[in-house]
């Protein structure tokens, strides 16, 4: 999901370019940056009782409690209760709301490899029990599978196609692979693991298989001497990513709902637009280097094929295929069903009726632990609820209403925070300040964040009040030397998607690993609560800090008179992003008139300083109505984003600045609705959109102009 422009690309030196859901790059620690120490800043007395409230212990018992029973979606409801209980004991207005939804589950599976000489190998497809961490062996353990794969059996040669990207297959179709009948074997990293299979589908292959690499794991592998977990801090060889399957780029949630929420009585569309009709499986690196090197020496090798991001780090050639008379046979069965879902929900009603802040993290994962994804962040909500209960105590109330959204359903689909926001969005629509989403709030020390520009400078002036674990310094240091001072654009893969493409600003954070700390198991068995306290975060003292930041984010952002807004920074960063598209435009053979563009964004830069003015005014003056009208302003000026109607072929992803892009999934493509077009080859829709995009931001301006 990171993306920088790219002025700032030499800060970042990215070790692995995989964008799963949820869950970050690792970076090196930037050489770039000098190491800084400066001072904490003051805290006001109610941030004071908010820090002061935050504790590790509660943290790692909350963390306790989520990790230790299965929680897919659909099948959490004592969680999604508990939760509601522990926000009401500490103040907040507490309720369960739910949605009846289309869900896949898995009932079997089965893979197998037949050689030319007619002998067999049986991949493991299970995930190691270890005595040491205890859920990996429950009884009910979940099985590896992905979410909202189709119901179906394959058995034919296979082909390696790297990441499975759209130019991996146009590199496979250049070398003369044959694909069309065959089964892909794929590499987790790069685009989200539905359009893997989605580009299969479409280039004619009948089932897909994919497998993480240790490619992603820098150089904490078995391979360079570090024992793997349990044992230490490398990957377990057996563990396996789990992941849904939709087509997330074309639009997130209930995929029978497209647009409108899923309740026991609303009408189901075909979801066959975003769901695949070819079966497919994930394995681990254990299970898929047999695989992988049955194609050694058949079809190109991958240093011919000369595609980045294509050769791992296992013992194998990487080679293409397919290998003649070697075979894949495949089966996998899913049980599709509607069931509810549930979204806790909790209140603190503000002074102010049409202004709120919401803040949310999702609550189901894939497995029994999930310790990191998502439950990090669940423990991390739950102890805010605590502390602004100890503000209630006080008598304390904030000047906008928050929101607070534990959802279900994230994982097969960003299900709960989607169809809430299409009930809500009415509501939404006229009071919502800002969405803060927490997601993998801890799964190591280096904290990011990703966000619309309006919140760049609250968020990171924010980091400077705390004190960052045990080391002495304050989290903003910690940021800066860990991204180089790189703040993500927001593309899509957790719960803030749905309410940025209603015009909603957002902001993402969470603490990850760097690299050379423990490798995270990415919705394995091992992302446990065993991992988290022995290697992820053994003191919970990330997921204290991150607690007691997001708290003192929401206080920012809720109890002020005026909004923390910077509008010209959201000025600079269209410029930027402008530059970027110049930069596009000239790497092809089109030309395109992007004067409208331009004139848009210097009309909106003038209306953000304007109106940063004005509100400098009325907090001068003391005039509550003057801030008042600027407060409005700032809540509504992004609704003019996704004024134009949404993306070609994909109307969900209305923001026209940024959005998921076509062939990631996850991560940003800025001014999407041109740069994609220009991509395409499509001059004349390139040419649109250059109109529509100018328009979007020419309505920002006006709700903005003074």
């Amino acid at each position: 999901m990171w993306y920088c422009s790219s002025r700032c690309l030499t800060f970042v030196a990215t070790l692995l370019t995989c964008v799963n859901a949820c869950l970050h790059t690792r970076f090196a620690r930037q050489a770039e940056v000098q190491k800084r120490d400066t001072p904490l800043s003051p805290l006001t007395p109610e941030e004071n009782t908010l820090v002061k409230a935050i504790s590790n212990t509660t943290i790692s018992e909350w963390s306790y409690y989520y990790t230790h029973g299965a929680h897919l979606a659909g099948q959490n409801l004592t969680m999604a209760e508990w939760t509601a209980d522990r926000w009401r004991e500490n103040g907040w207005n507490s309720s369960i709301v739910s949605y009846d939804v289309f869900l896949k589950n898995p009932i079997s599976k089965s893979l197998s490899l037949t050689y030319s000489n007619g002998s067999i190998y049986q991949p493991f497809l299970a995930e190691a029990v270890l005595e040491q961490d205890d859920t990996t062996g429950y009884p009910n353990r979940i099985p590896t599978f992905h979410g909202y794969s189709a119901s179906g059996s394959a058995d034919a040669e296979f082909v390696y196609i790297g990441r499975g990207q759209q130019s991996d297959f146009a590199r496979l179709i250049e070398l003369g692979v044959p694909l069309e009948g065959r089964i892909a074997l794929s590499k987790y990293g790069g685009p989200f693991r539905g359009l893997k299979v989605k580009n299969a589908q479409e280039n004619g292959m009948i089932g897909v298989i994919l497998f993480t690499d240790t490619s992603d794991d820098g150089d904490i592998t078995e391979a360079n001497g570090y024992a793997a977990y349990p044992d230490g801090p490398a990957r377990n060889p057996s563990a396996v990513q789990r992941g849904s399957v939709q087509f997330l780029s074309i639009f997130p949630g209930d995929p029978t709902t497209p647009g409108y929420p899923s309740k026991e009585d609303s009408p189901r569309a075909d979801p066959s637009p975003v769901l695949p009709r070819i079966p497919s499986v994930p394995i681990s690196y254990a299970d898929a280097i047999p695989i992988l090197a049955a194609l050694d020496g058949h079809g190109t090798t991958g240093a011919e094929v000369n595609r980045s991001g294509w050769v791992g780090a296992l013992n194998v050639s990487y080679s293409t295929g397919p290998s003649p008379g070697t075979t894949v046979s495949m089966t996998n069965l899913m049980e599709e069903k509607f069931t509810p879902i549930w979204n806790s929900i909790g209140i603190i009603n503000g002074t102010i009726a049409d202004e709120s802040i919401v803040i949310g993290n999702h609550r189901d994962a894939w497995i029994i632990g999930g310790a990191a994804d998502p439950n990090s962040g669940t423990a991390i909500i739950v102890e805010l609820a605590k502390a602004y209960g100890s503000l209630l105590s006080q008598g304390w109330r904030p000047k906008r209403n928050i929101v607070l959204a534990s959802w279900d359903g994230e994982e097969p689909g960003l299900l709960g925070s989607t169809e809430w926001v299409e009930e809500y969005i009415p509501w939404l629509t006229d009071t919502a300040v800002s969405y803060l989403n927490i997601d993998i709030g801890a799964s190591g020390p280096w904290p990011y964040i990703e966000a619309s520009p309006e919140l760049h400078t609250i968020a990171t002036d924010v980091m400077r009040k705390v004190s960052w674990m045990d080391t002495g310094r304050n989290m903003y240091d910690i940021w800066l030397e860990y991204t180089g001072g790189s703040i993500g654009v927001l593309g899509s893969g957790s719960d803030y998607t749905a309410f940025l493409h209603r015009g909603i600003g957002s902001i993402d954070m969470g603490a990850s690993g760097g690299a050379a700390d423990p490798i995270y198991h990415y919705h394995s068995n091992f992302d446990s609560y065993h991992w988290m306290s022995t290697f992820g975060d053994p003191d919970f003292l990330a997921h204290k800090s991150m607690a007691q930041y997001l708290s003192l984010l929401a206080n920012s952002l809720a109890g002020q008179d005026g909004i923390q807004f910077d509008l010209p920074n959201y000025a600079r960063q269209l410029d930027a992003y402008y530059e970027d598209l110049l930069s596009i435009i000239e790497s092809t053979s089109q030309t395109l008139d992007t004067s409208l563009l331009r004139s848009a964004i210097d009309e909106f830069s003038i209306g953000a300083t304007e109106v940063q003015a004005l509100q400098e005014q009325a907090v001068a003056a003391d005039d509550p109505e003057l801030l008042t009208l600027v407060n409005h302003k700032y809540r509504d000026f992004q609704r003019g984003f996704v004024s134009q109607g949404g993306l070609p072929n994909r109307e969900f992803y209305r923001h026209l600045i940024f959005a998921p892009g076509i062939d990631t999934g996850y991560a940003a493509t800025t001014y999407p609705g041109i740069t994609e077009a220009l991509e395409a080859g499509n001059s004349s829709l390139a040419a649109e959109f250059v109109q529509k995009t100018a328009d979007a931001i020419l309505v920002a301006a006006s709700i903005i102009k003074t």
